[in-house]
């Protein structure tokens, strides 16, 4: 069963052009990854600061193989060197009614 990520990142610095492309790399990388099916980036309307990132994959396992690979975890590291701040995970699945 396919599986969604919220990726919750908050943003004060003062430089957002450094980030950009970080943020832009990790995308494309992600695309690449086995099991990647979509991903959406969005930013508050009422704390501009404030980021989500909404990915699709396909089980939970291809998310922690991509989150766990070194590739992934040196380009987070200098996300979270810039914003100052930790980037939050969370898994969710769909609830059948």
């Amino acid at each position: 069963m396919p599986i969604q990520v919220i990726i919750k990142r908050k943003f004060q610095i003062n430089n957002p052009g450094q980030l950009i492309p970080l943020l832009t790399e990790l995308r494309n990388h992600a695309k690449n990854q086995p099991g990647y099916i979509s991903g959406e980036t969005l930013r508050s309307l009422e704390n501009p600061e404030e980021y989500l990132v909404v990915s699709k994959w396909k089980t939970a396992d291809d998310w922690k193989n991509w989150l766990g690979s070194k590739e992934r975890r040196d380009l987070q590291g200098k996300v979270d060197s810039l914003i100052g701040e930790k980037t939050f995970y969370e898994i969710f699945e769909s609830v059948r009614h």
